[in-house]
């Protein structure tokens, strides 16, 4: 076999191997970003139900402080 051609297609293995090895190192870290994104995504969501329920705890707290106003005027 000619050496130009052997030396040809060991660049051409090299290439692509290096190329295949750049692509799945970037998946990778593609999935790890977006796990974390949904790990805080999931933080959030948590906080925003909790808040809601703050939110209702302190409508009916203000209510029942209007109530013990009302019978103490009265």
């Amino acid at each position: 076999m000619n050496n130009d051609i052997l030396i040809a297609l060991f660049s051409f293995s090299g290439t692509l191997l290096g190329t295949i090895g750049g692509i799945i190192a970037s998946n990778r870290l593609t999935v790890y970003r977006i796990s974390l994104l949904e790990k805080k995504v999931e933080k959030h969501n948590n906080l925003v139900e909790r808040m809601v329920k703050v939110e209702d705890s302190a409508k009916s707290a203000h209510r029942r402080i209007d109530d013990l106003r009302r019978l103490n005027d009265e």
